[in-house]
């Protein structure tokens, strides 16, 4: 991983991850450049980072993958689709974070002016 502090990624991954399958069916490659164009190169997920998360994603039934085998010479790719339950839990976590982001944005601009 580059960019952002290494624990802090970490931390929200999942957030990440869950909203990029949200919007489209992919794979694990797709997520990766994904995250990258959209931050323009802000942030650069490692596969070693990633896999950790869908597996535990899949385990807990909030994504589901299946396996396309493109016709012809193409490689066949295992995408991954959000459930029900990763529809929940993004919901969750998305109100997590605002609710998050609103309280440490209050402490480390707000407070009284000393001095």
């Amino acid at each position: 991983m580059t960019g952002p502090d290494k624990e802090l990624l970490r931390g929200t991954l999942e957030l990440i991850v869950l909203s990029i399958i949200a919007r489209q069916r992919s794979y694990g490659y797709s997520i990766i450049n994904t995250i990258k164009q959209q931050t323009k190169g802000g942030i650069e997920l490692k596969e070693g980072s990633l896999y950790p998360v869908l597996y535990r994603l899949e385990d807990a039934g909030a994504i589901e993958s299946v396996w396309y085998h493109p016709e012809g010479r193409g490689v066949p790719r295992k995408y991954y689709r959000i459930t029900l339950e990763g529809k929940k839990r993004l919901a969750q976590l998305r109100k997590e974070w605002h609710d998050y982001v609103r309280l440490v944005t209050a402490l480390i601009e707000g407070g009284s002016k000393d001095g």
